[in-house]
């Protein structure tokens, strides 16, 4: 069987609400975050789950060599149209995370969004975090940022609403399960008195959780963050921002 994200459907009729234009717009000043918590002096970066190319554009508009990776067809042609819209040189690939590793290729790699842990194996996020270490030169930084545990734990709501500015209401269900390590989600997106229903899940990790998963695939320094300008990470972080290093020889 295939899992969610393997359904284009999805990401398609998800894509406006996902990735709005004030998501694109937020994209430079976190690229700006993250270059100097990281004090980056590198040349190679490979965005993994690089979606519609947000940070991979921008990055490659810097002069960085910039390898954007996405399972999906949607979002990397819309990736793909963004950096020839801006004729930029990007590598854009299509390849599951579970496979994609070249070793000792990057300076630093990064995974944004909650692009993780997507898998109903949750060993499969280790063979993740393998391939990320061992294509990561010596010395490479890895920076993760997703929704951590302690903060969903904080605020969980089992359903939410939204008005959209296209007048498209969508309601938000949720459901916590398999001992509060993954989150059940239905998005309901109502649109001219139609209903289309998407479901998807992930497994959810506290720091400490992330924390320990990369240290057994090799990573021996981590540091835990709020949010990408460096604050301490705590129950009022609304995400969670992990820095791994990998050793320089």
């Amino acid at each position: 069987m295939s899992e969610w994200f393997e359904n284009e459907d999805f990401w398609t009729e998800m894509y406006p609400y996902m990735f709005s234009e004030e998501r694109f717009q937020s994209a430079e000043e976190e690229i700006d975050k993250i270059l100097s918590l990281v004090e980056f002096s590198g040349t190679h970066i490979l965005d993994l789950c690089c979606g519609p190319g947000r940070h991979a554009t921008l990055l490659a508009e810097r002069g960085f060599s910039v390898t954007g990776v996405d399972a999906t067809a949607f979002l990397l042609q819309k990736a793909r149209a963004r950096a020839n819209e801006q004729k930029l040189d990007v590598e854009f690939v299509q390849e599951d995370m579970r496979r994609f590793v070249r070793p000792s290729s990057y300076d630093l790699v990064l995974n944004m969004f909650t692009s993780f842990g997507y898998f109903d194996d949750k060993d499969e996020d280790l063979r993740v975090l393998s391939n990320i270490y061992e294509s990561l030169r010596p010395g490479g930084v890895l920076v993760m940022d997703l929704i951590g545990k302690e903060w969903l734990a904080k605020v969980f709501a089992a359903t939410s609403s939204e008005v959209r500015p296209d007048g498209t209401l969508i309601v938000q269900r949720r459901e916590i399960f398999d001992d509060w390590t993954r989150i059940r989600n239905e998005w309901l997106l109502i649109r001219d008195e139609r209903v289309k229903s998407f479901k998807f899940h992930h497994t959810l990790y506290s720091g400490q959780e992330l924390k320990d998963r990369l240290l057994q695939v090799g990573f021996s320094n981590t540091q835990l963050y709020g949010d990408l300008a460096g604050s301490a990470y705590g129950t009022s972080s609304k995400r969670l921002i992990v820095l791994a290093r990998k050793e320089a020889s």
